[in-house]
């Protein structure tokens, strides 16, 4: 099997103190992986604007490296300016630049409404002092037209000074690398790391994936129906499929895995250590 040589998580914000205090413990738990960086989700309209900035800054305090999410949705640029100030001030040299979703009845107040846009407003603003992830749909964005205009966006966030992307998760890998052969004949070379969702939750799975397009084969949404009354097979299966899902990536060769943790240790360290990454503290 391939070794994975690069690796990150992604985190959303808690809500509570409570969440903060198992987060801090999530995040002593997944050090044991030695991934690049964590990540941290910015929410729609920047509702955990402020959240958002707080873990990340925490984090970066605590050593570890940190992506913050941010996404334009219908923040002004000078919000989006001062964020950048905050962040380049504090050390931060990595972000994920997203479009972000706007929160219902905000209609046409955006003011910057592709990523590209905010890619380019970065780069303005802050020159190359921030390495710069985007976001790549080898499923398709839901609000593209065709696969030909999704690529052509996300061509368009690379010129504009994308330096790497990170994927929609999906879980047929064919996708993944039709998508990845597709933007080399178009000319598109950044690494594209593949985002894997870990299984552990049917209702949730489901609603993730119908609000961003991601696609559950019939096979696979039906044997968690049968599950999802029973977590622990559920949560086996569920294993057991991204873990098959892995190991095709990294036999095709990907840049590395983005996980998307959930805010949880266990499932992704377990799907780790199937892969035979290293895990500080076990052989």
């Amino acid at each position: 099997m391939a070794t994975l040589q690069r690796l990150s998580f992604e985190f959303f914000p808690p809500r509570d103190a409570a969440g903060l205090d198992r987060l801090a413990t999530v995040r002593a738990r997944l050090d044991a992986a030695r991934p690049e960086f964590y990540s941290v989700t910015y929410g729609a309209g920047g509702s955990t604007r402020d959240r958002t900035r707080d873990l990340v800054l925490d984090i970066h305090a605590e050593g570890r490296t940190v992506a913050p999410h941010l996404s334009i949705g219908s923040d002004a640029p000078e919000a989006v300016r001062f964020l950048l100030d905050a962040y380049r001030e504090a050390g931060i040299r990595h972000l994920v630049a997203l479009r972000g979703d706007i929160p219902s009845g905000l209609g046409s107040r955006a003011e910057v409404h592709y990523a590209e846009e905010l890619v380019a407003l970065v780069r303005e603003h802050s020159g190359n002092h921030f390495r710069i992830f985007v976001a790549a749909y080898p499923e398709v964005h839901p609000d593209s037209r065709s696969p030909e205009s999704d690529l052509a966006h996300f061509a368009d966030k690379v010129a504009a000074g994308a330096d790497e992307a990170i994927t929609q998760y999906f879980y047929n890998a064919d996708a993944y690398f039709d998508f990845v052969d597709r933007c080399a004949k178009a000319g598109v070379k950044v690494p594209i790391v593949p985002g894997v969702m870990p299984i552990t939750n049917y209702a949730n799975l489901l609603r993730f994936s119908d609000g961003c397009g991601a696609e559950i084969p019939r096979w696979i949404r039906k044997r968690l129906e049968s599950l999802q009354d029973d977590t622990s097979s559920l949560q086996a299966f569920g294993l057991d499929v991204v873990t098959d899902l892995c190991e095709r990536l990294l036999a095709g060769g990907i840049p590395g895995l983005h996980i998307y943790s959930m805010n949880q240790s266990k499932i992704p360290l377990a799907l780790l250590d199937r892969l035979g990454h290293p895990l500080a503290g076990r052989t």
